[in-house]
């Protein structure tokens, strides 16, 4: 039986690996690429907010503000000149392009930023609260609910808002959409600056619990992309659930073994996962035109 102070653990960084992967999703409906610098936007998301919040001393809020426009700014970058030349002729190279993009942004973050890992302070105490038992940190409890939260308005900015149905129209059928007039190729800009943007708030988030480095965006990309693998990746919904119950699992096996075979029975679980459904466990199976 896992203990309170585990669960909450998982289920934070857990609703982190989900929100970076829903950045996968939301560029992969829209125009079936995806950014594979993603993780290095989530660590730009840490170290913009650390400098503009901690060296600058800048407000949170305005530090949160200025740090999601950055990001924003960096996908539309990233679409514009990093995937779009590439995939408008139809080459896979953007998937090589976003890679380097990722590696160019760490090592740029490594020489400004330093090599040092720093830590970001958090906004809430820092004294342990008794919950169930358990200890438990308030920011503990804040991310999994603000990463839930974001999750959430996602899923209503695709339904309930004008731009969000034109981004799912632009999904389901580009031609027919371009036919309505909807610009499409705008439309996947923004997709991008959406990714970006998650991947900056999953940064933000997870700074105070983790030390601020150029590197530690690295990890956490291929994690969330595993996450997507196996949520399936055109569903948001399975998205979110895989990361959770990826994040626990997590939290389950390192309270009762070395930390190694956390990355050896999560990724071997990806495998298992393409082998039986490689449209992941809540994806769709494309239909076949005949």
């Amino acid at each position: 039986m896992l203990s309170f102070d585990v669960i909450i653990a998982g289920l934070a960084i857990g609703s982190m690996y989900g929100l970076l992967a829903l950045g996968y999703h939301i560029t992969h409906i829209v125009s079936n690429t995806v950014n594979f610098s993603q993780g290095a936007s989530l660590m730009l998301g840490a170290v913009v907010a650390y400098t503009l919040h901690v060296t600058w001393g800048l407000p949170l809020p305005v530090a949160a503000g200025g740090t999601l426009i950055i990001c924003a700014a960096v996908g539309l970058f990233v679409h514009r000149v990093v995937v779009a030349p590439f995939s408008k002729n139809g080459s896979i190279a953007w998937l090589m392009s976003t890679i380097a993009f990722g590696i160019v942004l760490e090592n740029a973050v490594m020489l400004t930023f330093g090599k040092e890992s720093r830590s970001m302070p958090s906004p809430l105490p820092d004294t342990p609260i008794s919950v169930l038992g358990a200890s438990i940190y308030p920011i503990e409890i804040v991310v999994p609910i603000v990463g839930l939260g974001c999750a959430v308005a996602l899923a209503l900015f695709l339904k309930k808002t004008l731009l969000g149905k034109a981004l799912l129209a632009a999904a389901q059928n580009r031609d027919a959409a371009m036919l309505q007039g909807i610009a499409v190729s705008q439309l996947i800009s923004i997709a991008y600056m959406v990714s970006t943007s998650m991947a900056g708030i999953a940064g933000m988030l997870i700074a105070p619990k983790l030390n601020v480095y150029a590197g530690m965006g690295t990890m956490f990309g291929l994690k969330a992309f595993a996450v997507a693998i196996i949520g399936g990746m055109d569903s948001a919904v399975g998205i979110m659930v895989a990361g959770l119950l990826y994040g626990l699992a997590e939290a389950a096996i390192a309270s009762v073994l070395p930390s190694a075979y956390r990355e050896i029975i999560g990724f071997g679980f990806v495998i298992v996962v393409l082998a039986i459904k490689p449209q992941g466990l809540f994806g769709r199976i494309a239909a076949q035109k005949v």
